[in-house]
Parts: C-alpha cells; structure tokens; sequence
C-alpha cells in the first residue's frame, strides 16, 4: 500500500469520513467496482453516489414477504404506474397470496428477473458504473440482499414532444412528421420507411458526464465499408465532457473545420434520411436533438429539396434550375453591383446607367458603403426575427424591411436601385434549400463586397476562383465535395442541375463507391413502363 493511500485513509479517520466515500476512479467513473452480497451496503453505496440527488427514489420491501430488497430509480424518467403495477406488487402482494416458497438469495433473483417482472426488457448486472448509468437513463434497479447481483428492469417513461409537422423544411406533397429530441421515436420514425433487416443500428454512449445516446444507421448490403470504418475511428475518438447536440457531433468529426461550407448535411424529415440511407449514405442521430446527421455529403446533396422528388421531373429540373441562378444571385449581385458602378461603369447599359445616376443624385455615400449598410441591416433585421416569437418575428422582418428601405430611399441615404439589389439577394438567398449552405454564402457574399470594393470585377474572378479551388479539393469522409462535377461523371449528373426521370436513375451514385449500386431492376422497370397500352372498348 502506497504512503500517499494511507496518509488519506489516517486524514479520513481523523475527520471521521466514511472511506466509501470516494469510491470513485480518478476520471469520476465507478467502473470495476462490483457489487457486495449484503444489501445495506449496496444501498450505501448508491446513497454515496448519488449523494444530493433528491430526484432518486429508494424503496425498501421484501420479495414474497421474506428476503430484504431495495428498488432505486430516478424519477421523471421513470413510469411509476408500471413500477407499482408490475414491479413491486408482483413481488411484495402477489408473491404472498400464491404462497410462493423462497429459499434463499438465488430463489428470489431467479423469481423477480424470471417470474413474475412483467416487463419487456428484464436483465442483471454486477458493475457499479453500469448500473449508475441505467438508473441516469430511465431503468429501475433492483438489489437483494445475499446476492451480488441486481435486476435492471427497462421502465423508460418520460415525458417527450409528438411528431410534428417539419419546421425547418416543409413540402408541398410530401410527409407531414418530423424527428423529435427522443432518440427511440427518431429511428422507429426511419424504420417506418425501411422495413429491411439489414439496416443496422449501432449506439454509441459519448460524452464524460452526459453519456448521450448517439445511433448510426446504415444498410449493411449498400454502405461503403471504408466510410463507415473511418466514421466509427472518428465516433471512438471523441473525448468530451458532453454532447448536447448532434451539432457538436458534426464539428468534431468533418474532414475540415476551417472550411465555411458544411461538409455533413443535416434534415429533420425522416423520408430524407431514408432515402440517404437507400443511397447508401450513413445516419447519425443524437439524443435530444430534432435534426439527424447524414454523411458523406457534396454540394449537390445541399442544393436538393424533398420536394424535387415528389414533383413530375420536369416541374422539378424547372425548379432546381432556377434555384441554381438563385443560389449565384445570393452570391454575386451586392458585389457585382459595387464592381460596375464603381470601377466599370462602361459595362452598363446606357439606358439603366443613367436611371442608376438619376437615383444616386445628391447621395452622401460611395457605393460599397450604401452596399454594407443595407447588407448589415438585413443581416440584423434576420437576427432579430429569429429571435422574436414566430407571428411577431415574421411581422419584424417584413414590415422592418419595407419600412427601413423606404425611409433610407426617403432619407436620400440609399438609392432605390440598391434596395432593389438586397431585396434580391435576400429573395435568392432563401431559395438555398440547406440552411447551413445558406450561411456560408452569407459570409463569402461580404468576403466578395469587400474584394470588389477594392479590386472590382478582378476581386471577384479571384475570390471565385479560389472558391472553386477550395470546393475542388474539399472532402467529405473521402468523397469529392464537388462530385459529380468535379471529377466529372456524366452518369450522375441525371440528379444534378436537372433532375432526369425515374426510369433513367436506376443505379446509384458512383462516386461514393457502394457495395450494391443497382437501384431498380432495368427489365423489370421497362417493361412496366414501356408496356404497350392497349384499351378495350
């Protein structure tokens, strides 16, 4: 026994402290410290750490009126109507009334966990760590005196928001429910879509203190194996004290965190995820977090909305289009506006050159300045109706916007032109379906104003080169993030700019490289569609 030990054990004498008081590892777990055969000091040793606790309920009884047993639980993650109706009255009032005859310690763990629980899950356990962690999760714990064994009985029963409809990416036709903060509704929500066995679950407990919850989904069959290696080395390797979100989890496992561009896609629609995982991509999902994460991803994937696959192809490839020349609007028209008419006005129409002067008479600022005032009043007024209730916080941004930019044009402090410039952007801005995507252009709209300020048309050629440049060599979990473009795979583009017909994708994306990339069988799916019509009079 080292000095140091028994100087601390002489300190606790003296002080009069318990030495099952620091029964803890030095990281704060209690793993490797098994339980004892006498109950009482079970008992004490859960009092010890749970110390100061009082949401834990401890209730003492005996099985069939004759061994001594303690129940502990948390409550509010608990269904106490269950634990009363199926835990303790089989065990204390029914035991008794069948005359059950129990010899010792092993009779009456063998009747509680085999006999008379009533309960879907019902396991044992010996290990302190363990047990602590089922009792923090929702499960009741059963210890019995003369055994060094306890039941754990699965009684999970707090209370949780219902599916509702999708707030953050609703459709015209497509499914009304959305992921909730419980991770079981979540995957039974995905499970719903895909009734095959080979989609996998694997859960994960990350975080020191908070353990949360987080699944990976994937199908076994389609799944690329080495993404799927290199997401679990990355998933082990986080060391934190707690996850609160799967936003946390996004950070610590992309392949660049420096880059403004999202390089995991999220959604709160379990169609979405289902059809990701189908495409052979995986799914995490986070306890207490509405929004799963689906990996690996490219900007095609962010410019695709649910809609699209619900619509006539045509209707959609119309409407992905236009949300192309949306998205480049977003990102090139404040600058290019300060680029002409400051350094290449010559680039002008004659016409619209001179109304643009007439709007401009007796302004007291350049245009680059009128551009970031306006630029910087949208981005507050977007602030501000974020944080407002919803009806008050739509209200804000409307009527703010309509007010702000008439009393500016009013106040000869900004040109009409200008306001008619942001109004675009903003317009354009929220055609990008992925909100994340959405902010990312949000800050390279400002890098561009800044490089046309000063360089004009070549600041933006250069900052959208290097754009480019960063996008070409940017991955995600080893796949290009601008595939299919770049390296360029004329098979794939069917699901890109345009969205092609349903006949016409019958195999998966190559480029991430799956196990199984056949979609729909080709004859089968010609002849149904390709039939010959034939009509009977």
């Amino acid at each position: 026994m080292h000095l140091s030990t028994i100087y601390h054990r002489l300190k606790d004498f003296v002080l009069g402290k318990d030495p099952d008081d620091n029964i803890a590892s030095a990281d704060g777990s209690y793993h490797g410290i098994k339980l004892d055969k006498k109950l009482d000091k079970n008992v004490k040793m859960m009092q010890t750490i749970l110390k100061d606790c009082d949401d834990i309920v401890y209730r003492s009884f005996r099985i069939a009126g004759k061994m001594k047993a303690e129940l502990v639980f948390l409550d509010g993650l608990v269904n106490t109507d269950f634990i009363d109706n199926y835990i303790i009255k089989p065990l204390t009032l029914e035991s008794r009334m069948a005359d059950i005859e129990i010899e010792g310690a092993d009779d009456a763990f063998c009747y509680a966990k085999e006999a008379v629980i009533s309960a879907a899950s019902v396991r044992e356990g010996d290990d302190m760590d363990g047990i602590v962690f089922n009792i923090m999760s929702g499960s009741t714990v059963i210890f019995i005196d003369g055994i060094a064994r306890c039941v754990i009985v699965e009684v999970k029963g707090w209370e949780h928001r219902q599916v509702s409809d999708p707030a953050v990416e609703p459709t015209v036709r497509g499914p009304k429910d959305a992921f909730t903060e419980t991770l079981r509704i979540n995957t039974m929500l995905v499970r719903r879509y895909i009734r095959d066995p080979r989609l996998k679950l694997k859960t994960y407990h990350i975080g020191r203190r908070s353990k949360t919850d987080v699944a990976v989904m994937y199908i076994e069959s389609i799944v690329n194996v080495n993404v799927l290696d290199e997401l679990n080395k990355r998933l082990d390797g986080i060391d934190v004290d707690s996850v609160v979100g799967s936003a946390l989890i996004e950070h610590l496992i992309e392949d660049d965190w420096i880059s403004p561009f999202p390089q995991i896609q999220t959604t709160e629609r379990p169609d979405k995820a289902a059809a990701a995982l189908m495409g052979g991509k995986v799914c995490i999902a986070v306890d207490n977090t509405p929004f799963v994460l689906l990996l690996p991803t490219t900007l095609n994937s962010f410019m695709q909305a649910p809609d699209d696959y619900y619509q006539r192809w045509l209707i959609s490839s119309l409407i992905r289009f236009t949300r192309f020349i949306g998205t480049i609007v977003a990102l090139l028209l404040p600058s290019l506006y300060i680029a002409m008419l400051s350094y290449h006005p010559e680039m002008i129409p004659t016409s619209l050159a001179l109304s643009m002067a007439a709007g401009r008479e007796g302004l007291p600022f350049p245009a680059f300045i009128e551009a970031f005032i306006m630029e910087g009043s949208l981005e507050l007024l977007r602030e501000a109706g974020m944080r407002l209730p919803g009806a008050m916080g739509q209200t804000i941004g409307v009527v703010g916007a309509i007010i702000i930019g008439q009393a500016a044009v009013g106040a000869n402090i900004v040109s009409p032109a200008m306001v008619v410039v942001v109004a675009l952007t903003a317009i354009a801005n929220f055609a990008i379906p992925s909100y994340d995507l959405a902010i990312s252009f949000r800050i390279l709209r400002f890098i561009l104003m800044i490089l046309a300020t000063t360089l004009g048309l070549y600041g933006i050629i250069l900052t959208v080169m290097m754009i480019v440049s960063h996008l070409s060599i940017l991955k995600s979990f080893g796949i290009p993030y601008m595939a299919p473009w770049i390296p360029l795979n004329l098979r794939d583009l069917k699901d890109s700019i345009i969205r092609a017909p349903w006949v016409s994708m019958r195999t998966r994306e190559s480029y991430l490289h799956l196990q199984d990339e056949q979609r729909m069988n080709k004859d089968k799916t010609s002849d149904v569609v390709y039939r010959e019509k034939v009509v009977k009079h």
